[in-house]
């Protein structure tokens, strides 16, 4: 049996410094990780606790210059949880799909 791709886009791994921002019930949250890999269609994370499938978040980096071939590059991205794993640990890994993207003034590191 082969493996078929189902993937859009091609992941790289990349370790980005992510700030994750959502809303659970009325209160907000936020928390710092990094990326295990990302695409220009989402990334995958960790974080201690697991964010609902569903959740709208705000995902705000600073993409280096490997990416951009030029200056870092702040970046707020809108997306949603797509998927939302228990790992080993208690840790829960998520795939965020981004919906929609601004780049932000700056290059200073917003994570």
């Amino acid at each position: 049996m082969s493996f078929r791709e189902r993937r859009r886009a091609e992941r790289f791994n990349f370790e980005l410094p992510l700030t994750i921002r959502w809303t659970k019930g009325s209160e907000h949250r936020e928390a710092h990780t990094v990326t295990q890999d990302m695409s220009s269609g989402g990334m995958y994370f960790f974080l201690p606790e697991g964010i609902p499938e569903g959740t709208a978040v705000e995902v705000e980096m600073t993409l280096p210059t490997q990416i951009t071939l030029g200056a870092p590059t702040r970046v707020r991205c809108q997306g949603r949880i797509h998927r939302c794993e228990l790992k080993a640990g208690d840790t829960s890994g998520m795939a965020a799909a981004v919906e929609k993207y601004e780049f932000l003034a700056g290059t200073e590191d917003a994570a």
